[in-house]
């Protein structure tokens, strides 16, 4: 059976655990060159081992998406591993913390959006002039089901979320007749360290999200994972500007 990235040259934010973790396992079944980026430098190898183990050639460049001459780095770094890039998944984020608008802290609040919006824009900044000289490509950004509805206690991550939803949709059509496409995976509850971290701080979290979920249970990054692979895909060929949550059915409530 035919791999779906088969000797694509991928490239993978946020990749040390969770979700950027299970994409980048998932890419390697299916016959894609990565590079693994994240700033959590031991995490990043540990995938790369991984991968590797799986049988894909894997590379870890240590990345913070809010660093402009770090992105560019990421991307040169594998346009000179691979000769070429054709899909990027940006998957770096933070969840900021837990707190009332009014209480919000400022600086917590600019920290949320220079990883989650302004880090996305640095890498399709970088991303697109490689794809565009080879004449396409594909680039998946994370969004979050929190990107498409509100969510009490998280304005400065549910902002930043709407945020990378509506630079998807734009960015997918500057590029959609020049053979780039742009989509977003809109994860619900899923079971990663993000997760882990919130539920740490307020007791009863995690079965309170449960509760919300129709299908009764919580995400595996997996899960996720197999949704980027067919955005990435020949498979998809025809979606590009696409918000797909992988939430359980808790936006159809």
């Amino acid at each position: 059976m035919a791999r779906r990235l088969e000797e694509k040259a991928a490239l993978i934010t946020g990749a040390a655990s969770g979700i950027g973790r299970a994409t980048a396992l998932a890419f390697a079944r299916e016959g894609a060159r990565l590079v693994v980026a994240d700033r959590d430098a031991a995490g990043g190898e540990e995938t790369v081992r991984q991968a590797r183990a799986a049988g894909a050639t894997a590379h870890f460049v240590d990345t913070d998406v809010t660093n402009t001459a770090d992105v560019l780095t990421l991307v040169a770094r594998t346009v000179e591993l691979f000769g070429r890039l054709d899909c990027a998944f940006n998957n770096a984020g933070i969840e900021g913390v837990l707190a009332p608008v009014a209480e919000y802290p400022e600086e917590m609040f600019a920290r949320v959006f220079d990883v989650n919006v302004a880090g996305i824009y640095r890498c399709l900044r970088a991303e697109i002039p490689p794809m565009l000289r080879q004449g396409g490509g594909v680039i998946v950004n994370t969004a979050s089901v929190a990107g498409l509805v509100g969510a009490g206690g998280l304005s400065a991550y549910v902002a930043s979320k709407h945020a990378v939803v509506g630079l998807t949709k734009s960015a997918a059509i500057d590029y959609a007749k020049l053979g780039i496409r742009v989509n977003a995976v809109c994860p619900g509850v899923i079971d990663t360290p993000m997760l882990d971290r919130l539920a740490s701080g307020v007791e009863g979290l995690r079965e309170a999200l449960l509760a919300f979920e129709p299908m009764g249970r919580i995400g595996r990054p997996a899960e996720v994972a197999e949704a980027v692979v067919w955005l990435c895909s020949d498979a998809a060929s025809f979606v590009t500007g696409h918000t797909l949550a992988i939430d359980g059915g808790y936006v159809a409530q």
